[in-house]
Protein backbone atom coordinates (compact mmCIF):
# COMPACT_ATOMS: atom_id res chain seq x y z
CA UNK A 1 0.00 0.00 0.00
CA UNK A 2 1.47 3.24 -0.87
CA UNK A 3 1.71 6.01 1.89
CA UNK A 4 -0.78 8.69 2.20
CA UNK A 5 0.32 11.74 -0.71
CA UNK A 6 0.48 15.45 1.21
CA UNK A 7 -2.17 17.55 0.17
CA UNK A 8 0.87 20.36 -0.64
CA UNK A 9 -0.06 22.71 -3.76
CA UNK A 10 3.30 24.25 -3.01
CA UNK A 11 1.17 27.85 -2.41
CA UNK A 12 2.98 27.62 0.80
CA UNK A 13 1.86 30.93 2.92
CA UNK A 14 0.65 31.13 6.13
CA UNK A 15 -2.52 33.36 7.61
CA UNK A 16 -2.61 34.72 10.55
CA UNK A 17 -3.66 32.10 12.42
CA UNK A 18 -0.32 29.58 11.21
CA UNK A 19 -2.69 28.01 8.32
CA UNK A 20 -1.30 27.41 4.91
CA UNK A 21 -3.64 29.03 2.89
CA UNK A 22 -2.42 26.51 -0.38
CA UNK A 23 -3.22 23.37 1.67
CA UNK A 24 -4.63 24.35 4.88
CA UNK A 25 -3.06 22.67 7.01
CA UNK A 26 -1.89 23.97 10.06
CA UNK A 27 2.06 24.86 10.72
CA UNK A 28 2.30 21.36 13.20
CA UNK A 29 0.50 19.29 10.44
CA UNK A 30 3.25 20.56 7.82
CA UNK A 31 6.20 19.84 9.99
CA UNK A 32 5.40 17.07 11.16
CA UNK A 33 3.56 15.18 7.79
CA UNK A 34 6.60 13.24 7.41
CA UNK A 35 6.96 11.60 10.40
CA UNK A 36 2.97 10.74 10.88
CA UNK A 37 1.67 7.37 10.19
CA UNK A 38 -0.79 6.61 7.74
CA UNK A 39 -3.68 6.89 9.74
CA UNK A 40 -2.47 9.97 11.07
CA UNK A 41 -2.00 11.24 7.59
CA UNK A 42 -5.66 10.40 7.10
CA UNK A 43 -6.81 12.13 10.14
CA UNK A 44 -5.32 15.40 8.68
CA UNK A 45 -6.71 14.82 5.37
CA UNK A 46 -10.24 14.01 7.03
CA UNK A 47 -9.95 17.21 9.15
CA UNK A 48 -9.28 19.01 5.48
CA UNK A 49 -12.58 18.11 4.09
CA UNK A 50 -14.48 18.85 7.20
CA UNK A 51 -13.34 22.30 7.42
CA UNK A 52 -13.40 22.75 3.50
CA UNK A 53 -16.67 21.59 3.44
CA UNK A 54 -17.91 24.15 6.66
CA UNK A 55 -15.71 26.87 4.72
CA UNK A 56 -18.41 26.47 1.67
CA UNK A 57 -21.32 26.85 3.48
CA UNK A 58 -20.36 30.21 5.02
Amino acid sequence: MAPVDSPCIKVCVLDDQQVCIGCKRTLDEIVAWGSLSDDARMNVLERLKRTGAERSAD
